[in-house]
């Protein structure tokens, strides 16, 4: 049973559910990027839409009309073609999918300051302190439903429960522009009449251990013992599952998400052997990720590069620097000189990638500055370069080596591939 056939308990009557105690949210926007790619092509709505770069690439996001023919988010452009021929095809805006995320974000801001972001489309909100002022958190949840709606323009799930757990399960099968209750008392019930697909932690491999263990629904989990359960899958999964089972889920929101690393990558049009196109690349791939280090007030020591070959056969590798860094040059340099020592030759690369990991908070790092380095040197062209963006767009200043002819057909790459921005 795949998730989007799962169904809450029968209800009888025609009574609200019991909302007492469950003051956990979780807000899930629709097919966000979808939807607000439509807002400038409001002719599509109600079609297959489908948002993804070039053939090669990957699906960021499908209407659910495109849905219902198995599309999905992150399969490659040639399948989903395939499977929907009939699917318009709209790139990627980026821009204005942050611009409506930060704009939604402060929507729960002004609920509560318990906010506990998952993505640019997704968070948990503990409205407790909110209750009192807003009302019940039903009402509340249709409140952020009909705010989202009005100001932006696209449409939201909310799941409200007692724990995470319950209410991410109660928002999924709310989609699309719904909101469910489930009220602690059916916790259990609900729960338990659910697949183990269901459960946080259950892939497919953790799947296959418990179908040969006979278990098949949460409830077959829960009449497990717990020790059966350890031997079986390890002493943290056997437990978590087995608490989880029950409905126990002491997590609580979470208001600050440090990111693990922040980077871009992307896939080429046709596969690429030239190293210049490569580090052209490469550069581009570092400064949008310093720039985002600096928007986000972090600075960064490890930088790793990943590259994928025209097999899909997928490799990467990493170094840190002597300290943390935003400045683009740093990570350009870095990510070079790991893709140097690969020594590759003429490979066929499919995808190239840049991450910075060992994240810090900028403030709180003593900047070192070289030897050689000019009173005004690379930091404050950096910052120089953010000022010119933000007033006159993304890539209104870009290193001169990113402006040579030629890169069009062979060496520029397609647009990147979705979730690969940030972790």
């Amino acid at each position: 049973m795949s998730r989007r056939q799962f169904r809450p308990p029968p209800r009888g009557g025609q009574s609200p559910p019991d909302d007492t105690g469950c003051t956990v949210l979780h807000v899930d926007m629709d097919a966000f990027f979808a939807g607000a790619s439509l807002l400038a092509r409001p002719d599509l709505v109600g079609t297959p839409v489908i948002v993804g770069g070039g053939h090669r690439g990957v699906v960021l996001s499908a209407t659910y009309e495109a849905r219902a023919f198995g599309v999905t988010s992150a399969m490659p452009m040639g399948r989903a073609r395939r499977l929907c021929p009939q699917a318009t095809i709209l790139p990627p805006d980026h821009e204005l999918y942050a611009r409506i995320s930060q704009s939604v974000m402060a929507t729960f801001a002004d609920i509560t300051p318990y906010v506990e972001p998952l993505s640019l489309d997704e968070a948990f909100l503990d409205v407790a302190g909110a209750v009192r002022l807003m009302g019940s958190p039903a009402m509340i949840a249709q409140r952020i439903r009909d705010t989202v709606a009005d100001e932006q323009g696209v449409t939201c799930s909310v799941g409200v429960a007692s724990t995470k757990f319950v209410a991410k399960l109660a928002s999924s099968l709310a989609k699309p522009d719904g909101l469910l209750v489930i009220p602690a008392a059916e916790v259990v019930t609900f729960v338990q009449q659910l697949p183990v697909a269901a459960l946080w932690g259950v892939g497919d491999k953790t799947e296959e251990s418990l179908a040969r263990l006979g278990l098949k629904t949460v409830a077959d989990i829960a009449h497990t013992p717990r020790e059966t359960l350890v031997r079986a899958l390890g002493n943290a999964t056997g437990s978590h599952l087995h608490d989880l089972a029950w409905g126990r889920d002491p997590r609580s929101v979470e208001p600050v998400r440090r990111e693990r690393s922040i980077g871009n990558e992307r896939t080429y049009g046709h596969d690429v052997d030239d190293p210049e196109v490569v580090h052209r690349t490469l550069l581009g791939l570092s400064e949008k990720t310093a720039s985002r280090l600096r928007a986000a007030g972090l600075v960064g020591r490890t930088v790793s590069i990943k590259v994928r070959f025209a097999d899909f056969t997928t490799i990467s590798r990493s170094r840190s620097l002597r300290d943390p860094t935003d400045v683009s040059r740093d990570i350009a340099a870095m990510a070079r000189d790991l893709y140097d020592a690969l020594g590759l030759q003429r490979a066929r690369i499919r995808l190239i990638g840049v991450r910075v990991e060992q994240l810090s908070e900028a403030a709180s790092t003593p900047v070192q500055v070289a030897l050689d380095e000019p009173e005004h040197g690379w930091r404050e062209a950096d910052r120089a370069i953010d000022r010119a963006s933000a007033r006159f767009g993304a890539g209104s200043v870009r290193p001169a080596s990113l402006l040579r002819a030629g890169d069009d057909d062979r060496g520029r790459p397609s647009t990147a591939s979705p979730g690969s921005d940030l972790e």
